[in-house]
């Protein structure tokens, strides 16, 4: 298989523990790829930087005010939309998901999916508590993104870490990686 790059986006939901999981596992089971990794403000609380290998960037909002100086300077989050073979954002909160499906791009992660050239892969995994599931617009909200071409990787149901059981957890870190796997060997295939 050809090196391939792939962005994973974590926003503040508490789903984000397992992000050092989901690179472990990607890079255990795809060879020659690349990650980088976008997190807003609030998925930061949930992991721990020395969790991550230090080969692997995690990029926040001052690295997009930082890398930028002059005019004629690269913009990061068009920069990482041009690396990134595929983009995926496990967890998406709820909060994210409704900025995204209304446009808004407030951090580096947003600007980046609103910058997305939707000729390559773009997954979601929804996660939040089964109350914000189930509220009437997170439908619509998802269903915005499915019309652009995202490809959502369901939540499921389960005791949540608040001690709620229903739908709204992020699917396995497995399912994830299974997903992402067979979509870069898919695009290998087709070359």
């Amino acid at each position: 298989m050809t090196h391939r790059n792939v962005l994973i986006g974590c926003t503040g939901s508490v789903a984000t523990i397992k992000l050092p999981l989901l690179v472990e596992k990607l890079r255990a089971t795809i060879p020659n790829v690349a990650i980088k990794v976008i997190v807003t403000g609030h998925a930061d609380h949930f992991f721990s930087p020395a969790d991550i290998p230090p080969d692997v960037p995690v990029l926040h909002d001052q690295d997009e005010w930082d890398s930028w100086r002059d005019r004629g300077d690269p913009v990061l989050h068009i920069e990482l939309g041009k690396w990134a073979d595929l983009f995926v954002v496990a967890p998406l909160d709820a909060n994210s998901l409704a900025k995204m499906a209304g446009g808004l791009c407030d951090n580096l992660l947003l600007c980046t999916a609103r910058a997305w050239d939707f000729g390559k892969p773009f997954f979601f995994a929804p996660a939040m508590n089964t109350r914000m599931w189930d509220h009437p617009v997170t439908g619509q909200h998802v269903q915005v993104l499915r019309s652009w071409g995202l490809r959502e990787i369901p939540c499921v149901a389960k005791t949540l870490m608040c001690g709620d059981t229903g739908q709204g957890a992020m699917a396995e870190v497995d399912t994830i990686v299974d997903k992402v796997a067979a979509c870069l060997v898919a695009m290998e295939c087709r070359r």
